[in-house]
This record gives C-alpha cells, sequence and structure tokens, in this order.
C-alpha cells in the first residue's frame, strides 16, 4: 500500500510539472469569471456579481518565479442604502508569482484601473467618480493541463468619489487557459 502511494504521488508531481513555465517561457492565458464587489465606508452596503473577462501574459524568470501582465474587464460597484453603483473598469494587473510547488502560485503585486462605463441609478444626487482607479490584489492559482484556476483579493486604495473615502474591494474567481507563445 505505501508503494503504491508513493507511485501515486511521483505520477501526481509529473504531471504538476508540466503546469509550470520554463524560465524564459512567455505563455498568453485567456480567462473568464466572476467579480464579488463591494464598496467600503458606506453602511448598508450589499456587494456586486459582475463579470471578469480578459487575458493575462506570463514571462518565467526565474525555477520558481514568473510576472505577469494584462487587462482585464471588470463589473464592480456596489448597493448602498438602495441605490445601485454600477462600476466598470478595465484593469491592468501586473503581479509577482511564487510557485509553492509546480502548478501551485501565490500572486501578489498592483493594479492601476481605468473606469470605462459609471451607471448610478439615483438622478436627485450628482456624483463624481474618479476615472483611475489603484488597488493591491493578493492571491493564489491552481494549474492543471493548461488550464487555471485563479482566486484573487483587490484591496482598494485610492478612492471612488471625489470628495469621498469610500474604496472598491472585491474578490475575483477565474478560469483561464494558458498556451506558450
Amino acid at each position: 500500500m505505501k508503494k503504491l502511494m508513493m507511485i501515486a504521488a511521483m505520477m501526481l508531481m509529473s504531471m504538476g510539472a508540466f503546469a509550470q513555465n520554463e524560465v524564459g517561457q512567455i505563455t498568453l492565458k485567456p480567462m473568464v469569471g466572476v467579480n464579488l464587489s463591494t464598496i467600503t465606508k458606506i453602511k448598508e452596503t450589499d456587494m456586486r456579481v459582475g463579470a471578469v473577462v480578459g487575458a493575462e501574459g506570463e514571462y518565467a524568470f526565474l525555477k520558481n518565479f514568473s510576472v505577469t501582465a494584462g487587462l482585464l474587464y471588470s463589473m464592480q460597484g456596489a448597493k448602498c442604502y438602495g441605490v445601485k453603483y454600477n462600476l466598470d473598469y478595465i484593469n491592468v494587473p501586473i503581479l509577482l508569482n511564487y510557485y509553492v510547488i509546480p502548478g501551485l502560485a501565490i500572486k501578489a503585486g498592483m493594479q492601476p484601473s481605468f473606469k470605462v462605463s459609471e451607471k448610478i441609478d439615483r438622478s436627485d444626487v450628482e456624483y463624481n467618480t474618479n476615472s483611475f482607479y489603484f488597488s493591491i490584489p493578493v492571491g493564489a492559482s491552481y494549474e492543471y493541463s493548461n488550464f487555471v484556476l485563479d482566486a484573487r483579493y483587490n484591496f482598494g486604495i485610492s478612492t471612488i468619489f471625489s470628495p469621498g473615502d469610500a474604496r472598491h474591494n472585491w474578490f475575483s474567481i477565474t478560469l483561464g487557459y494558458k498556451f506558450p507563445l
């Protein structure tokens, strides 16, 4: 039984080895998923569930380290006091990835974002939303047979409204397919 478990573990490890970039390799990963977004500093906030879609490129510069950069369309916002804030952005995540084991990466970085759409369903109040937003994403991903499941939490740094101190915080989960260039 012990030998069988050892053989199975070695087979799984060898399968996972293909899920990590070789040093110097560049890959592209189209991805699609869901955001669970909220706005801080406002009471009685309900999260907005929205889509995230885009692509990321990855470059492996050391055995267990790589850097990714991407373009993602991201639906963010929330519902606060009955008012829906639908704010959509083009996010530009730039992340450092550390592969703990083949296929499993932890990641952190920075993410500038540019507002492309705004819909606030209350016309009696004027809102001045900022067109630029900045956040710190942290997360993990797992790769298997070129499929990548990625989970990230984004900590909002800049403010949404001017003046004001409200920020976006959101959790994203995506599924992508990674192929070498």
